[in-house]
């Protein structure tokens, strides 16, 4: 096959076996414009455009575009001939709750999914479901926005006041702007459980009990495989990765340096979350175990009467929450006490987070659901008095944002918004950079930025800039190309 067939168009293929690398590359030549889209086998992928002064400059671009492809392993295939790789989907039954009282839920949302992430801040609540939908909500459950991302979503997270959504795809979707953007495209061998991202570094889990760590520029840093399989943890601070899986919860220093310990949990681990000190890890055999971020040794463990899908506390650890296979939901105390058990009323709790002597709850009926924590109205929903249920309704003219393929083109700098700044794409060392040009920025600074629209010497307006403790900065707002 020619570098660029008839039909202007070549489709590569990668597949490896055991698990390996599962990827297409594709370029297609229009005239002056070539478009190369790239991604998993039997995924959309992403797509870049790039112009030509001529037809002839765009049909030598493509060529070596294939021949690099063609050197690191890839062969000519006919699109949908393999199939995509299978991506785990976590299946989980959820018996009726054995609890005699229910929680005083204030407010459910029905996302018509089951939903696995969760994030809650000052402002917001933040829910996404395996459909690929992620609701933004108030505190007191009115919708406000809605991204429709490419596949499920695993998990959400955040980074300081950035929100982060882990898929199916094998993206990580940065949900911080109006448009939501691939701020990291992991390896196609990552079965994704989970991921956590600390100072702009990402950290995967996965179902082979692999630990990935990717940095800020979406460039592979180190991996490791813990003792177990199926790992559903991953916690990060300064000090390590605290990864969760079948056989226990295992620390690595952040920089790829080694383990620094390794603790049995009483069961699989299936969550984990982390106050400064403890990471807490929920497990199969009915359990919470609180180990010591410094040691890894068990400090209290919070028994349920079901395997535990999910687990939070109040901060600094006061109160530790669970939610099990039979949609209940305990609180106990920092000591391991249990001081109450409720059903949910909407299935078993996947996820959880408190905040403000409120519980937030998804579910495997692909609820958000508000719980009111508070100790007056436990004593009350422990006598049987719970307020009714409000049901959050979708607004018909909600808006819904999805991922941008392309960024809107301003011809100057002054049609961009006020306080704008100028960034510029960059090759360095074989690979495209992103820097800021803009005064009263360190220039020497790389900018995270998608690398789907990435082109060399591209000129591009962004909202605003902020610096990021890893020494890189991070956008605010939307993107626009200079042209």
């Amino acid at each position: 096959m020619s570098a660029v067939s008839a039909a202007e168009t070549t489709y590569l293929e990668l597949s490896q076996e055991g698990g390996g690398a599962h990827k297409f590359y594709e370029v297609s030549v229009d005239g002056p414009v070539v478009t190369v889209r790239y991604g998993r086998i039997g995924a959309g992928g992403q797509t870049q455009t790039s112009t030509f002064p001529t037809v002839e400059k765009a049909r030598a671009a493509a060529a070596r575009k294939v021949g690099e492809k063609v050197r690191k392993g890839y062969a000519p295939a006919v699109r949908g001939g393999r199939a995509p790789r299978p991506v785990t989907r976590r299946q989980v039954s959820s018996a009726p709750s054995t609890a005699r009282a229910v929680a005083p839920v204030l407010w459910r949302f029905r996302t018509g999914s089951a939903a696995f992430g969760i994030h809650v801040d000052d402002d917001h609540c933040w829910v996404g479901n395996q459909a690929g939908d992620v609701y933004t909500l108030d505190h007191e459950g009115a919708v406000l926005a809605r991204f429709g991302l490419p596949d499920g979503v695993k998990c959400l997270v955040a980074d300081d006041f950035w929100i982060y959504a882990g898929c199916d795809d094998g993206k990580v979707y940065d949900l911080s702007s109006k448009l939501p953007f691939a701020a990291y495209d992991i390896n196609a061998d990552v079965d994704i459980f989970w991921l956590d991202i600390h100072e702009g570094v990402l950290n995967v889990s996965d179902r082979a009990g692999r630990l990935t760590v990717i940095d800020h520029e979406d460039e592979h840093q180190w991996a490791r495989r813990s003792q177990g399989e199926h790992a559903w943890m991953v916690r990060a601070d300064d000090r390590a990765v605290y990864h969760g899986h079948h056989q226990g919860v295992t620390a690595y220093r952040p920089d790829g340096g080694g383990e620094l310990w390794h603790t049995r949990t009483r069961g699989g681990v299936l969550f984990g979350w982390q106050e400064d000190d403890a990471v807490y890890a929920g497990t199969g055999h009915r359990v919470v175990q609180r180990l010591s971020k410094a040691t890894g040794a068990i400090e209290a463990t919070y028994a349920c009467d079901s395997a535990v899908y999910s687990c939070a506390t109040s901060p600094g650890g006061r109160f530790v929450f669970a939610g099990d296979a039979a949609s209940s939901v305990y609180c106990f105390d920092r000591d391991g006490t249990r001081l109450w058990k409720l059903g949910t009323g909407s299935g078993s709790a996947l996820s959880m987070q408190y905040r403000d002597e409120r519980l937030y709850l998804v579910t495997t009926d692909g609820s958000l659901v508000c719980v009111d924590a508070s100790e007056t109205a436990i004593g009350a929903a422990q006598q049987g008095s719970v307020p009714v249920v409000r049901d959050v309704k979708l607004a018909a003219a909600l808006p819904a944002y999805a991922p941008a393929t392309a960024v809107e083109a301003v011809a100057t700098v002054a049609q961009a918004p006020t306080g704008s700044v100028v960034v510029e794409c960059v090759q360095e060392s074989g690979r495209l950079r992103v820097h800021v040009i803009s005064g009263g920025y360190d220039t020497s600074w790389n900018v995270q930025f998608p690398r789907a629209i990435r082109v060399p010497g591209a000129r591009y307006v962004v909202d605003a800039l902020h610096p990021a403790a890893g020494g890189f900065y991070r956008v605010r707002g939307d993107i626009r190309r200079l042209v």
